[in-house]
């Protein structure tokens, strides 16, 4: 019996593994350009950054993050009401402590039935007028913010091995099984090998 022959699983199992770490060490090294043998190599996110900060740029302000969405979302009703009994108690304090300081004689003329009139007319208006002062507020926002110019600027400016090191504290356990399988792998064809190997002997 051949004993390099039964070492092939072995040196597989290795090769597949090695092969595995080094593709996942590749998505973020070499991190400059490195010249070898004429092909320049470089790791997939540094290579990438700008075009990857770029695509995700369009992505956050089309997809993920619209003015639109936030505007529907600032302009509804419901937001109206979850504020409404804030607006109300600063109206409240208005018209019955403030309003004395700002207008000393008018405030003696009014009672409780007039400051509550008052505090549901102001509500009232409110209610109209809040839609309106969002929209607007939300049209001036998209012109003077460009959110996938941010973005993009964030993405391209982020540190390599900052990423690298979130990228491998989420996907760490990940990243080892990768490796685990890349093994298997390689077990499996070196296995295979040699089954073939005996079999036309």
């Amino acid at each position: 019996m051949n004993f390099w022959l039964f070492l092939t699983p072995v040196i597989s199992a290795f090769t597949g593994w090695v092969t595995t770490w080094i593709a996942i060490k590749m998505l973020f090294h070499p991190r400059k350009p490195v010249n070898i043998f004429g092909f320049t190599i470089q790791g997939i996110f540094p290579k990438n950054q700008q075009e990857i900060a770029v695509k995700l740029g369009q992505v956050v302000s089309r997809e993920l993050l619209s003015f639109e969405e936030i505007e529907q979302k600032i302009t509804s009703s419901d937001n109206l009401e979850k504020l409404k009994p804030e607006i109300e108690a600063h109206i409240d304090n208005f018209l019955r402590h403030k309003l004395k300081d700002v207008f000393p004689m008018l405030s003696m003329f009014i009672g409780e039935k007039t400051i509550n009139q008052l505090k549901e007319a102001f509500l009232m208006e409110l209610q109209n007028l809040f839609p309106v002062l969002m929209k607007s507020y939300m049209n001036k926002l998209q012109h003077d913010l460009d959110l996938e110019k941010i973005v993009v600027e964030k993405v391209a400016n982020f540190s390599t091995e900052k990423l690298e090191d979130i990228l491998d504290q989420i996907t760490k356990k990940e990243f080892k099984f990768l490796e685990i399988i890349g093994g298997l792998f390689g077990l499996l064809i070196g296995l295979i090998q040699v089954c073939i190997t005996l079999l036309t002997q």
